[in-house]
């Protein structure tokens, strides 16, 4: 753990000092493909077998940072000479960041706003728009800390209007009966709830909160946002940062995405008369269970409108679907190549199985990963 810890310190402090010191070009060659796999659920597309080489960077969510490193290291594996950081510095930083033209991609747990869409015109070449595609689905764990029963390796059920009253302070000890009533195999102590959400700009954030938008609107009445919209308990920089925090005393509670949830304990989410504890296939399942938003400006866009509301068995609704975002056309064409390629690995079946097997992923459907490659193909290196 220490040594995962201190890799990804490493990589984030990495990623920030190229970001001050590089713009989003490198000195590479054609474009290669990184990953292969026969599937017909990957992105197999490539222009050229001559490796990518140079100096690139990313930046955004913290939730793909594990997934991000074992990338990078697959991706380097056919790619020796590819040096890639990425500074995991929250989803709405990443895609600020990548609008000003100083990365070459960004990862974000929202869909690019109108407003986004807009202003990349002037990072994009040729006058195009940035584009999103999913890459990584994982299910945003509800993790606690609460003596004898998280130590204990014990869920609690939940539904979402209480999971909603908690985090917006109408439910503070960990015996309310609305607690209780749905856990009568559990004895609950009379514990203060302390909430920890994050305190940066989020699209963890906006993915949790909207499942209580859709499921318990009478509960949780604040706009959607990536900033946490009350000032219920305190604040947490990053995944990390509310890991960390939560793990600090008892009687805590927060979310986060599950690659990071680790030994605490985890919420079992109501769906239809039963409770789904969490898991990478019941993300996959809700997302099978979705449908894909038609209405978002610009091309090549690919945008999933969660269905929280699913009542497939063992479905896991409060997940979040994570983007890389970047430009069909660059300003300089070593950018593209590498992006393609990049893309193209990041969605096949090997990218997806490393992200798996290093955070916990939901391997993308087949459906949406077809999308992806229609999207990735259109990416013009010459």
């Amino acid at each position: 753990m220490r040594k995962n810890v201190l890799f990804r310190s490493i990589a984030a402090v990495s990623g920030i000092a190229m970001l001050a010191s590089l713009a989003a070009c490198g000195d590479n060659t054609t474009a290669s493909t990184s990953g292969s796999n026969g599937s017909s659920s990957s992105s197999d597309t490539t222009s050229s077998s001559t490796p990518i080489s140079g100096n690139f960077n990313g930046a955004g969510a913290s939730s793909q940072q594990a997934a991000v490193e074992a990338w990078v290291a697959g991706f380097q594996g056919t790619n020796p000479d590819a040096k890639i950081a990425y500074d995991p510095s929250g989803s709405g930083a990443g895609v600020k960041t990548f609008l000003t033209g100083a990365t070459a991609w960004a990862g974000s747990d929202k869909a690019l706003a109108d407003d986004e869409v807009d202003q990349s015109a002037s990072v994009c070449a040729n006058n195009t728009t940035a584009f999103d595609i999913p890459v990584y689905i994982s299910p945003i764990a509800v993790v606690f800390n609460l003596k004898g029963v998280s130590d204990s390796g014990k869920h609690i059920n939940m539904d979402a209007e209480t999971i909603a009253k908690i985090f917006d302070g109408k439910i503070t000890k960990w015996n309310d009966k609305a607690i209780a009533d749905q856990n009568p195999d559990l004895t609950l102590p009379d514990t203060a709830i302390t909430v920890v959400h994050r305190s940066d700009k989020s699209g963890t954030t906006q993915n949790f909160v909207s499942y209580f938008k859709d499921q318990a609107p009478d509960a949780w009445t604040y706009d959607l946002s990536e900033n946490w919209p009350n000032s219920v308990g305190q604040g947490a920089k990053g995944t990390s940062g509310v890991v960390s925090t939560v793990k600090q005393a008892d009687g805590t509670i927060g979310y986060a995405d599950f690659s990071a949830a680790g030994d605490l304990g985890t919420v079992a989410v109501k769906v239809g008369d039963k409770y789904s504890e969490i898991s990478a296939d019941g993300a996959t399942k809700v997302i099978d269970d979705s449908e894909l938003d038609s209405s978002v400006k610009g091309d090549n866009r690919v945008v999933v409108k969660i269905n929280h509301a699913t009542s497939t068995e063992g479905a896991y609704p409060i997940v979040l679907v994570s983007y890389m975002i970047a430009c069909p056309e660059y300003k300089d064409t070593k950018t593209a190549e590498f992006t393609k390629a990049w893309l193209t690995y990041v969605t096949s079946s090997d990218g997806q199985q490393t992200a798996s097997q290093a955070a916990g992923s939901a391997p993308l459907p087949d459906s949406i990963a077809q999308k992806d490659a229609a999207s990735i193909e259109a990416i013009k290196t010459k």
